[in-house]
C-alpha cells in the first residue's frame, strides 16, 4: 500500500512542474538557446564579410602611380634616399588584419605632396549585423562628417553628372576661372592672375557652392566600390594660399579605404589645380579597388 501511495505523489509532483513550465511560458517568457527547437528562439548568425585580411599598404601603390602622384620622387638623386621615398612610411598599427596605413612624402622644385591610404576592415561584434551592414554604418558617419556640399544644377536644372561628360551651366572658360573654388565657395589665392596660372579667379569668400563646376565640387561618386565620395579642400585662403586637399574614400564590402592626397606649392599664392589633383586621387582608388575585387 505505501508503494502505491508513492507512486501518485510523484506523477502529481512531475504534473504540477509540467504545469508550470508551460504556463511560463505562455506568460510571455523570454526564449533562449537553451530551446532550440521552438520557432523564434535562436537566431541564426549572418554572413560574415567578404574580406578577412587587408592588403600591405605601402606595396599596395605601385611606382607608376607614385610617380604620377609625387612627381619630385623622379628627382631624387641618391638611389638609396629614392627608394626610401617608393617605400613610403607604415603607420602605426596593432592589428593588421583589421587597420592599417601608409605615408609618402615627396618634395619637388615646384611643390611638396603627401599621400596617405588607409584601409580599415569593419568587423560587427553583433551576432544580427552583418560585417557589410556594419561597414554601410560607419561609411555614412563618415559621409556625413565630409559634409559634402548639394551637388551643382545644370543649366536645364538637373542635377550635373558625375562622369566626365556631365554637363555644367559654366562656360568652358567660367569653369576654368573657377575650377580651384573651395567647397564653400572660397576664392583660390591668385584671383586675378593670368588664365595660365593653377590658382585662378573665383568668387568671393561665402558664395553658394555653385561657384564651384560639378566636376570638381566635393561629391558623391557612383563609380567607385559599393559607395564612395571626394571632397576637395584649399588649406587656407587669400593671397599667401599655396595648399589643397583631396579626399577620395569608398567602401568595398566590409572594407573601408581612404585616400588623402595634398599638394603645398612652392610658390605663395598659386593653389594646385582641383580637377588634376582629384583625377590623380580617382585613378589611385579606382586601382585599389580592382585590387580588393581581385
Amino acid at each position: 500500500m505505501q508503494r502505491k501511495a508513492y507512486v501518485p505523489g510523484v506523477a502529481a509532483l512531475l504534473a504540477a512542474l509540467l504545469a508550470g513550465c508551460t504556463g511560463g511560458s505562455e506568460g510571455g517568457a523570454t526564449a533562449d538557446d537553451s530551446n532550440p527547437g521552438q520557432p523564434g528562439v535562436a537566431t541564426e548568425a549572418v554572413e560574415p564579410g567578404k574580406y578577412r585580411t587587408l592588403p600591405e599598404p605601402c606595396g599596395a601603390v605601385g611606382d607608376k602611380m607614385l610617380d604620377a602622384l609625387l612627381p619630385g620622387i623622379e628627382e631624387i638623386a641618391d638611389e638609396e634616399q629614392r627608394e626610401k621615398a617608393y617605400a613610403g612610411e607604415p603607420t602605426l598599427a596593432y592589428d593588421t588584419d583589421r587597420k592599417v596605413g601608409c605615408r609618402w612624402k615627396v618634395e619637388s622644385t615646384e611643390a611638396t605632396d603627401h599621400l596617405f591610404v588607409d584601409f580599415e576592415r569593419v568587423v560587427s561584434y553583433d551576432g544580427a549585423v552583418s560585417d557589410d551592414s556594419e561597414a554601410e554604418r560607419l561609411f555614412a558617419q563618415q559621409v556625413e562628417a565630409a559634409d559634402l556640399p548639394e551637388p551643382v544644377a545644370s543649366g536645364s536644372g538637373s542635377a550635373a553628372s558625375d562622369s566626365p561628360s556631365g554637363s555644367s551651366s559654366l562656360s568652358a572658360g567660367e569653369a576654368g576661372e573657377s575650377a580651384d573654388a573651395g567647397p564653400s565657395g572660397e576664392p583660390p589665392a591668385g584671383a586675378g592672375g593670368t588664365p595660365s596660372s593653377s590658382a585662378s579667379a573665383s568668387s568671393s569668400t561665402g558664395a553658394s557652392p555653385d561657384a564651384t563646376p560639378a566636376e570638381v565640387q566635393p561629391r558623391l561618386l557612383d563609380d567607385l566600390g559599393d559607395e564612395a565620395f571626394v571632397d576637395d579642400e584649399p588649406g587656407n585662403s587669400g593671397p599667401t594660399a599655396t595648399r589643397r586637399t583631396v579626399t577620395v574614400a569608398f567602401r568595398t564590402s566590409n572594407v573601408m579605404v581612404t585616400i588623402e592626397y595634398a599638394e603645398q606649392s612652392a610658390t605663395l599664392g598659386v593653389v594646385p589645380d582641383s580637377e588634376e589633383m582629384q583625377d590623380k586621387a580617382r585613378k589611385l582608388a579606382s586601382q585599389l579597388a580592382d585590387s580588393l575585387s581581385g
